[in-house]
């Protein structure tokens, strides 16, 4: 089984994932941060597509670039169950 690190833009529609790390350092950290994006939360997939995807989180929904999510360490909600 694969648990290596995949990133937020990698999940789908419907779609959960546990949050590993933020790997950006920059304005955009701080304000996911604030957000409650943070290590262990839990994000669903909403809507995904054309470059932009809607996240539920902490029962939130937040709208991302893809460009955006790529920054995002998780582990896909099935891998997550088994750590």
């Amino acid at each position: 089984m694969n648990t290596r690190p995949k990133t937020l833009d990698c999940i789908r529609d419907g779609e959960s994932a546990k949050v590993l790390a933020l790997g950006t350092n920059s304005a955009l950290r701080e304000r996911l941060l604030a957000l409650g994006l943070t290590a262990g939360t839990m994000v669903e997939c909403v809507r995904a597509g054309n470059g932009i995807a809607a996240y539920r989180i902490r029962g939130a929904v937040i709208a991302l670039r893809d460009v955006d999510a790529r920054s995002i360490e998780i582990i896909p909600e099935t891998a997550a169950a088994l750590l």
